[in-house]
């Protein structure tokens, strides 16, 4: 009855709606755009193994719209990344963009959100991970007497048990007081 290509199979595709924020159709557009990063790379049937072992490299993945402009996509990537260094299998993209779906809850946000700050991956968001961030965000206009200074005042207002860096209950006390937070959080597909 046709040459319909079966991108996925029942069982994948109910365990991508149940573990992400998207409908079947929004998994397909997905896999789409997944496909459209390395088409030589990525197949048109991800039937079997494929979803964890084929792997779009960062470079291809930095220069989606949706991630273009963003002074932390490579960083983004790599926290997404299974390998780290932002190389992208089709579940890792998948779940990239549920996090930053607007239908993926406040909470699962500020945890991706600590996370991409969290630089040195140390679980906290100590001076050096506030640098490195703010330097991203101003893309290098400050001197660094300013960073240090904005750095400094961060800590200072947020830091409530006195340790020097942010914990993720400090970081998400912040974020929670952040009006514009979720509305700067999320890539449509």
């Amino acid at each position: 009855m046709g040459n319909k290509v079966v991108i996925f199979t029942e069982d994948q595709f109910e365990n991508y709606q149940d573990c992400t924020f998207f409908t079947r159709k929004e998994i397909l557009r997905v896999h789409k755009k997944f496909r459209e990063m390395s088409p030589d790379l990525v197949p048109k049937s991800m039937t079997n193994n494929e979803p964890v072992t084929i792997k779009v490299p960062l470079d291809k993945t930095e220069k989606l719209p949706e991630l273009r402009e963003n002074p932390f996509r490579q960083r983004i990537c790599q926290v997404f990344s299974r390998d780290g260094k932002g190389n992208l299998t089709f579940e890792d993209f998948l779940d990239l963009l549920s996090v930053f779906s607007e239908q993926a809850p406040r909470d699962i946000k500020v945890f991706y959100a600590f996370k991409i700050y969290d630089f040195d991956e140390d679980q906290h968001i100590g001076p050096q991970d506030l640098e490195q961030g703010l330097r991203l965000l101003t893309r290098n206009e400050l001197t660094p007497e300013e960073v240090t200074q904005v750095c400094e005042k961060v800590i200072e207002e947020s830091d409530v048990d006195g340790d020097g860096k942010l914990s993720f209950m400090e970081f998400e006390h912040v974020i929670t007081r952040a009006p514009d937070f979720l509305s700067t959080f999320h890539i449509r597909i």
